[in-house]
């Protein structure tokens, strides 16, 4: 079996946590050999049963983990191109990944709650036509150094990256999305897929069903399957009496994390994320332990 690569999520809203923490989490998932760092980008989160939330601004943290690591790679779960000019978020992408030297992979998705769409004034209409444009835009600008780009929603006449950061390529592109015409956008140009441990019931087995799935749309796009690296959102609760976010799916417990990775590998994924119950250095620690 091909090696596996092991990465975490870091909080996002399942309580309010600070830098200083979200730094000791950061350098213990480096410190003990995991392979990536990952930072879901929300604004505001509203429920009708508990108080509003929102996380902190992801590409904020995105360079702060870039400069306070050295090894692990680490990205957006996913980065949603409707809050960002994509031009200037293609020069964002490659800032961090120059401040990192070359260790960030760029999530990209259309966005999906509504709530923080209106509250911050982005609109919600025609989200993957808009994704259309702005990925072309951003994996044009990333890859070639330059782009001239006149669409509906978006432009960038005559644009060029400069200076460049240290991947003439840019950072790999990850779609973090399962639906057909997404797939159809992105599969021809994406080096990484990723889904949400909800999307594919956090089994193996629904893991498994899901990826070949995706193996069919690269190959209706146009790809060789096999170009396509997989990675899988996997929920482990650490701690049955603090879980902290909801309980939507079977259940992995902490001492069926190793033998749940393994199966996830066989089943087609290069890289589980684990979204760890609850999100702290303590789980961190204990996963590998």
């Amino acid at each position: 079996m091909r090696p596996l690569k092991v990465g975490v999520q870091l909080p996002e809203v399942e309580r309010e946590v600070r830098w200083p923490e979200l730094l000791d989490m950061t350098r213990a998932i480096e410190d003990l050999g995991y392979d990536s760092v990952w930072i879901g980008e929300h604004l505001l989160y509203r429920w009708p049963d508990r108080p509003a939330r929102g996380p902190w601004e992801a590409w904020s943290l995105l360079a702060a983990v870039a400069a306070s690591t050295s090894r692990v790679e680490f990205g957006p779960l996913v980065a949603c191109t409707a809050f960002h000019n994509p031009a200037v978020l293609a020069k964002r992408a490659d800032t961090i990944d120059e401040i990192s030297g070359g260790r960030l992979i760029l999530g990209l998705g259309a966005g999906w709650n509504e709530t923080e769409f209106r509250a911050f004034g982005v609109p919600f209409d025609h989200r993957v036509d808009r994704f259309e444009e702005a990925f072309t835009i951003i994996r044009t600008l990333l890859q070639d150094g330059a782009v001239d780009f006149d669409g509906r929603f978006y432009q960038a006449r005559d644009c060029e990256l400069l200076p460049r950061g240290p991947r003439a390529g840019g950072p790999p592109l990850m779609i973090g999305s399962n639906g057909p015409r997404m797939l159809s956008i992105a599969l021809p140009h994406a080096d990484w897929w990723n889904t949400w441990y909800r999307d594919y019931g956090n089994t193996p087995e629904g893991f498994a069903k899901l990826n070949a799935e995706i193996s069919e749309a690269a190959e209706k796009a146009g790809r060789d399957p096999a170009e396509i690296k997989r990675s899988a959102c996997a929920h482990v609760i650490v701690d049955p009496d603090d879980p902290e976010r909801p309980i939507e799916t079977p259940v992995v417990r902490l001492e069926d994390f190793r033998a749940h990775v393994d199966a996830l590998g066989e089943a087609g994924a290069d890289e589980v994320i684990v979204v760890a119950g609850p999100i702290t250095e303590g789980s961190i620690r204990a996963l590998l332990q």
